[in-house]
């Protein structure tokens, strides 16, 4: 089998084509990503409807792309993300889907973004079979610009929201203190940059000259709130008159190791109260190194009983083979449906 899939949930222009052998092994024929960040960064934020220009201009060139790549395959199926995103986004992908699901007379299947970003995990997977049932549940933290959830999985297809963030997404946050710091846009890779210079005390440990809060880190509940951060580094940043480069590093590491304080101490706490035997991250935010990083050791700590699945970086930010992938499980689930009854839908939830 041979799917095709596209990509258009926000500022990212993605068509991948991904093989699925009759022994249930993945590989990967094309993966392309045309990304916008140059026509949003003097905004310093993604406009919708500027999005949904470029996904139109650049749809019909990645497609020609992808498909020269993997040497013009017979398409048996065709998936497509449907939301959550921007929605002037999404139906540019979905009626390109629809176009081409009608041309070629392939059978077309929505992909919840969400689940797009879990499902890419199973990319390293030997065999689809060894996804079994020892493996969940699942505990699944999704973090990106536009989401932060805590999400049960008891098995495919079937999940649970634990917590999602109240106000502001990780990565939101990050993008915020980025401007308020006078950093460049997208702020989450300038922040981990910056951070990454700075020297930091041992075992993520804070620092007196920037106290900064941990929002809701000793809640009993799983969900989250970023907006009280990005206040903090607001006024802690307005009582500074002279923002050296060593300020802004030492900021940058405050901000960061603030959010991946929270992300860990909810996750694991998530993962032993519901007793998960995998723990599954994906979002765009996880392809920070140090998060990665501090997240590896920690779940170490929890023995052999857990396993930790994240993807490789380039994989953590939105790509249209995660698509695939996903839309994969969903086809082996019978999830298919008409193609024309196929709608956008921005606030589209995974429970």
């Amino acid at each position: 089998m041979k799917i095709l899939a596209i990509e258009t949930s926000c500022d990212d222009t993605g068509v991948a084509i991904l093989e699925v052998s009759k022994t249930a092994k993945f590989s990967v024929l094309s993966n392309i990503v045309s990304s916008q960040v140059e026509v949003h960064k003097k905004y310093g934020g993604v406009y919708p409807f500027l999005a949904k220009r470029e996904h139109q201009k650049n749809l019909p060139l990645v497609l020609k792309k992808a498909l020269k790549q993997a040497k013009n395959p017979k398409i048996d199926l065709i998936a497509v993300t449907n939301g959550p995103g921007l929605e002037p986004c999404l139906w540019v992908g979905v009626n390109f889907a629809k176009d081409l699901a009608k041309k070629w007379h392939v059978p077309l299947i929505d992909v919840n973004h969400i689940k797009a970003h879990i499902f890419v995990n199973m990319l390293g997977k030997k065999k689809i079979e060894e996804l079994k049932k020892k493996d969940f549940p699942a505990l699944c933290l999704v973090v990106s610009g536009g989401h932060t959830q805590l999400i049960l999985m008891k098995g495919l297809e079937k999940y649970q929201i634990l917590g999602e963030t109240r106000d502001d997404a990780a990565g939101e946050c990050f993008d915020k203190c980025a401007k308020i710091l006078g950093l460049g846009y997208p702020g989450g890779p300038e922040i981990a940059r910056l951070a990454a210079e700075a020297r930091l005390p041992p075992n993520g440990g804070r620092r007196a000259s920037a106290q900064l809060p941990r929002p809701m880190i000793n809640t009993k509940d799983y969900d989250f709130s970023f907006s009280g951060l990005k206040t903090a580094v607001l006024y802690a940043d307005r009582k500074v008159k002279n923002k050296t480069l060593k300020y802004k590093q030492q900021m940058s590491a405050e901000v960061q190791q603030a959010v991946i304080d929270v992300l860990i101490k909810k996750t694991l706490k998530a993962a032993r109260d519901f007793k998960a035997k995998t723990i599954i991250l994906g979002g765009g935010v996880t392809a920070n190194q140090e998060l990665r990083k501090q997240f590896s050791e920690r779940v170490q700590s929890l023995g052999a009983r857990v396993q930790l699945l994240i993807p490789p970086a380039n994989l953590s930010t939105d790509n249209a083979l995660m698509v695939a992938v996903a839309g994969y499980f969903r086809a082996k689930q019978n999830k298919l449906s008409k193609w024309q009854d196929i709608e956008a839908k921005a606030n589209l939830r995974v429970e």
